[in-house]
Protein backbone atom coordinates (compact mmCIF):
# COMPACT_ATOMS: atom_id res chain seq x y z
CA UNK A 1 0.00 0.00 0.00
CA UNK A 2 2.73 2.59 1.13
CA UNK A 3 4.79 1.84 -2.44
CA UNK A 4 1.48 2.13 -4.14
CA UNK A 5 0.73 5.87 -2.54
CA UNK A 6 4.33 6.88 -3.41
CA UNK A 7 4.74 5.87 -7.24
CA UNK A 8 1.17 7.84 -7.11
CA UNK A 9 3.05 10.80 -5.47
CA UNK A 10 5.48 10.38 -8.27
CA UNK A 11 2.70 10.41 -10.85
CA UNK A 12 1.45 13.52 -9.97
CA UNK A 13 4.10 15.44 -9.54
CA UNK A 14 5.57 14.35 -12.63
CA UNK A 15 2.58 15.46 -14.61
CA UNK A 16 2.94 18.44 -12.81
CA UNK A 17 6.16 19.10 -14.87
CA UNK A 18 4.22 19.14 -17.89
CA UNK A 19 1.95 22.12 -17.35
CA UNK A 20 3.14 24.44 -20.00
CA UNK A 21 5.61 27.18 -18.45
CA UNK A 22 6.61 24.70 -15.93
CA UNK A 23 9.89 24.00 -18.08
CA UNK A 24 10.91 27.37 -18.30
CA UNK A 25 11.53 28.13 -14.44
CA UNK A 26 14.02 25.11 -14.82
CA UNK A 27 17.60 25.93 -13.96
CA UNK A 28 18.87 23.55 -16.70
CA UNK A 29 16.64 26.37 -19.55
CA UNK A 30 19.55 28.69 -20.02
CA UNK A 31 22.46 26.03 -20.88
CA UNK A 32 23.64 25.33 -24.13
CA UNK A 33 23.16 22.10 -25.55
CA UNK A 34 26.94 20.62 -24.08
CA UNK A 35 26.56 21.92 -20.70
CA UNK A 36 22.71 20.60 -20.24
CA UNK A 37 23.58 16.87 -21.60
CA UNK A 38 26.76 17.39 -18.79
CA UNK A 39 23.83 18.02 -16.25
CA UNK A 40 21.62 15.71 -17.54
CA UNK A 41 24.31 12.65 -17.22
CA UNK A 42 25.53 14.11 -13.80
CA UNK A 43 22.06 13.77 -12.91
CA UNK A 44 21.36 10.09 -14.53
CA UNK A 45 24.52 8.87 -13.26
CA UNK A 46 23.39 9.96 -9.15
CA UNK A 47 19.82 8.50 -9.77
CA UNK A 48 21.46 5.10 -10.88
CA UNK A 49 23.83 4.76 -8.09
CA UNK A 50 20.50 6.04 -5.73
CA UNK A 51 18.56 3.20 -7.13
CA UNK A 52 20.79 0.45 -6.12
CA UNK A 53 21.79 1.96 -2.64
CA UNK A 54 21.39 -1.41 -0.51
CA UNK A 55 20.30 1.55 2.28
CA UNK A 56 17.61 2.97 0.81
CA UNK A 57 16.01 0.00 -2.17
CA UNK A 58 12.79 -0.37 -0.99
CA UNK A 59 9.39 0.81 -2.22
CA UNK A 60 8.73 2.20 0.81
CA UNK A 61 11.81 4.86 0.56
CA UNK A 62 10.44 7.98 -1.31
CA UNK A 63 14.21 8.98 -2.89
CA UNK A 64 14.61 5.18 -4.22
CA UNK A 65 11.12 5.97 -5.78
CA UNK A 66 12.34 9.37 -6.96
CA UNK A 67 15.79 7.90 -7.90
CA UNK A 68 14.23 5.57 -10.35
CA UNK A 69 11.88 8.03 -11.91
CA UNK A 70 14.75 10.33 -12.13
CA UNK A 71 16.70 7.46 -13.96
CA UNK A 72 13.73 7.49 -16.11
CA UNK A 73 13.23 10.73 -16.81
CA UNK A 74 16.76 11.80 -17.38
CA UNK A 75 17.34 8.79 -19.67
CA UNK A 76 14.59 10.16 -22.18
CA UNK A 77 16.22 13.32 -22.10
CA UNK A 78 19.45 11.79 -22.81
CA UNK A 79 18.31 10.43 -25.63
CA UNK A 80 16.35 13.41 -27.05
CA UNK A 81 20.23 15.36 -26.31
CA UNK A 82 22.01 12.59 -28.61
CA UNK A 83 20.33 13.93 -31.38
CA UNK A 84 20.12 17.46 -30.61
CA UNK A 85 16.86 17.59 -29.49
CA UNK A 86 15.76 19.25 -26.09
CA UNK A 87 12.79 17.94 -24.58
CA UNK A 88 11.92 20.56 -22.23
CA UNK A 89 8.67 18.09 -21.17
CA UNK A 90 11.25 14.92 -19.76
CA UNK A 91 14.15 17.72 -18.96
CA UNK A 92 11.74 19.42 -16.72
CA UNK A 93 11.09 16.32 -15.24
CA UNK A 94 14.20 14.48 -15.13
CA UNK A 95 15.16 17.84 -12.77
CA UNK A 96 12.26 17.27 -10.33
CA UNK A 97 12.66 13.76 -9.62
CA UNK A 98 16.85 14.36 -9.20
CA UNK A 99 15.74 17.28 -6.79
CA UNK A 100 12.84 15.32 -4.92
CA UNK A 101 15.59 12.03 -4.99
CA UNK A 102 18.48 14.16 -2.66
CA UNK A 103 15.99 15.26 -0.56
CA UNK A 104 15.98 13.30 3.10
CA UNK A 105 12.55 12.56 4.73
CA UNK A 106 12.73 14.00 8.16
CA UNK A 107 13.77 11.39 11.03
CA UNK A 108 11.10 10.10 13.12
CA UNK A 109 10.27 11.00 16.17
CA UNK A 110 8.05 8.61 18.63
CA UNK A 111 5.07 10.18 20.17
CA UNK A 112 5.94 11.15 23.63
CA UNK A 113 4.30 8.38 26.00
CA UNK A 114 1.10 8.86 27.13
CA UNK A 115 0.73 10.76 30.79
CA UNK A 116 -0.43 8.33 33.39
CA UNK A 117 -2.36 9.84 35.63
CA UNK A 118 -1.76 9.71 39.58
CA UNK A 119 -4.23 7.58 41.23
CA UNK A 120 -6.30 10.13 43.91
CA UNK A 121 -4.52 10.38 46.80
CA UNK A 122 -7.81 8.37 48.95
CA UNK A 123 -6.97 5.57 47.07
CA UNK A 124 -2.62 5.17 48.07
CA UNK A 125 -4.29 5.91 51.82
CA UNK A 126 -6.06 2.50 51.87
CA UNK A 127 -4.45 0.00 53.73
CA UNK A 128 -6.95 -2.73 52.54
CA UNK A 129 -7.58 -2.21 48.83
CA UNK A 130 -9.01 -5.61 47.72
CA UNK A 131 -11.63 -7.44 49.44
CA UNK A 132 -12.60 -11.00 47.35
CA UNK A 133 -15.93 -12.31 48.42
CA UNK A 134 -16.68 -16.35 47.80
CA UNK A 135 -19.51 -18.76 47.14
CA UNK A 136 -20.20 -21.01 50.13
CA UNK A 137 -17.74 -23.88 50.30
CA UNK A 138 -15.83 -22.40 47.52
CA UNK A 139 -11.95 -21.28 47.11
CA UNK A 140 -12.44 -20.97 43.27
CA UNK A 141 -12.39 -16.58 43.24
CA UNK A 142 -15.50 -15.63 41.83
CA UNK A 143 -15.44 -13.30 37.99
CA UNK A 144 -15.57 -10.06 39.68
CA UNK A 145 -11.75 -10.92 41.40
CA UNK A 146 -10.32 -10.25 38.39
CA UNK A 147 -11.44 -6.59 38.60
CA UNK A 148 -10.60 -6.28 42.57
CA UNK A 149 -7.14 -7.57 41.50
CA UNK A 150 -6.82 -5.61 38.39
CA UNK A 151 -7.60 -2.22 40.41
CA UNK A 152 -4.61 -3.17 43.37
CA UNK A 153 -2.37 -4.11 40.68
CA UNK A 154 -3.06 -0.56 38.99
CA UNK A 155 -2.23 1.48 42.01
CA UNK A 156 0.35 -0.40 43.32
CA UNK A 157 3.70 1.13 41.96
CA UNK A 158 1.80 4.93 42.19
CA UNK A 159 0.99 4.33 45.14
CA UNK A 160 4.44 2.41 46.25
CA UNK A 161 2.40 -0.97 47.69
CA UNK A 162 5.44 -3.23 47.95
CA UNK A 163 4.19 -5.84 49.91
CA UNK A 164 0.88 -7.59 49.60
CA UNK A 165 -0.36 -9.61 53.14
CA UNK A 166 -3.65 -11.65 51.66
CA UNK A 167 -6.17 -13.01 54.25
CA UNK A 168 -8.03 -16.19 53.75
CA UNK A 169 -11.66 -16.20 56.17
CA UNK A 170 -14.75 -18.06 56.19
CA UNK A 171 -18.14 -18.07 57.46
CA UNK A 172 -19.11 -19.90 60.53
CA UNK A 173 -20.48 -22.81 58.69
CA UNK A 174 -18.86 -25.55 59.18
CA UNK A 175 -16.21 -27.07 61.68
CA UNK A 176 -13.30 -24.67 62.44
CA UNK A 177 -10.42 -27.26 61.57
CA UNK A 178 -12.45 -27.42 57.76
CA UNK A 179 -12.70 -23.89 57.61
CA UNK A 180 -9.08 -22.88 58.63
CA UNK A 181 -8.09 -25.25 55.42
CA UNK A 182 -11.10 -23.60 53.08
CA UNK A 183 -9.53 -19.97 53.68
CA UNK A 184 -6.02 -20.85 53.43
CA UNK A 185 -7.10 -22.28 49.98
CA UNK A 186 -9.18 -19.28 49.18
CA UNK A 187 -5.98 -17.39 50.24
CA UNK A 188 -3.70 -19.13 47.85
CA UNK A 189 -5.89 -18.86 44.85
CA UNK A 190 -6.27 -15.22 44.98
CA UNK A 191 -1.96 -14.56 45.74
CA UNK A 192 -1.75 -17.16 42.24
CA UNK A 193 -4.55 -14.89 40.59
CA UNK A 194 -2.96 -11.93 41.71
CA UNK A 195 0.92 -13.35 40.64
CA UNK A 196 -1.06 -13.44 36.90
CA UNK A 197 -1.83 -9.99 37.28
CA UNK A 198 1.17 -8.79 37.45
CA UNK A 199 2.01 -8.61 40.90
CA UNK A 200 5.17 -10.83 42.01
CA UNK A 201 4.58 -13.58 43.98
CA UNK A 202 7.53 -12.65 46.12
CA UNK A 203 5.66 -9.70 47.48
CA UNK A 204 2.48 -11.60 48.62
CA UNK A 205 2.07 -13.56 51.69
CA UNK A 206 -0.35 -15.38 52.39
CA UNK A 207 -2.29 -16.39 55.85
CA UNK A 208 -6.26 -17.99 56.75
CA UNK A 209 -7.86 -17.30 59.95
CA UNK A 210 -11.46 -19.59 59.17
CA UNK A 211 -13.53 -18.21 61.14
CA UNK A 212 -12.33 -16.59 64.00
CA UNK A 213 -12.70 -13.30 62.37
CA UNK A 214 -15.69 -12.66 61.13
CA UNK A 215 -16.85 -9.67 59.00
CA UNK A 216 -20.38 -9.64 60.25
CA UNK A 217 -20.49 -11.13 63.68
CA UNK A 218 -22.57 -14.36 64.07
CA UNK A 219 -23.70 -17.33 65.72
CA UNK A 220 -21.55 -20.44 65.02
CA UNK A 221 -23.17 -22.05 62.47
CA UNK A 222 -24.51 -19.23 60.19
CA UNK A 223 -23.52 -18.80 56.40
CA UNK A 224 -23.02 -15.43 55.80
CA UNK A 225 -22.14 -13.76 52.30
CA UNK A 226 -19.62 -11.04 53.61
CA UNK A 227 -17.51 -13.20 56.24
CA UNK A 228 -16.62 -15.47 52.98
CA UNK A 229 -13.76 -13.60 51.27
CA UNK A 230 -10.19 -12.81 51.47
CA UNK A 231 -9.08 -9.34 52.21
CA UNK A 232 -5.72 -7.96 50.34
CA UNK A 233 -3.48 -5.76 52.90
CA UNK A 234 -0.56 -3.22 51.35
CA UNK A 235 2.68 -2.40 53.30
Amino acid sequence: MMRKTLVSTVAIAAAAVAVPGHAQDSSLSGLDLNSLRSEIQQRYDAALALSTDPAIVSGDNSRYVWANEAKVQCGIALGYLKSSTRDEVSIGKCEMAARLMNRVPAPYTPPPPPVVAAPPPEICSQRLPGIVFFEFDSAAPPADANQTIEFVSRNAAACNWTAFDVIGHTDRSGSNAYNMGLSERRAEAVASLMASMGIARSAISTSAQGEEQPRVPTEDGVRNPQNRRVEIGVR
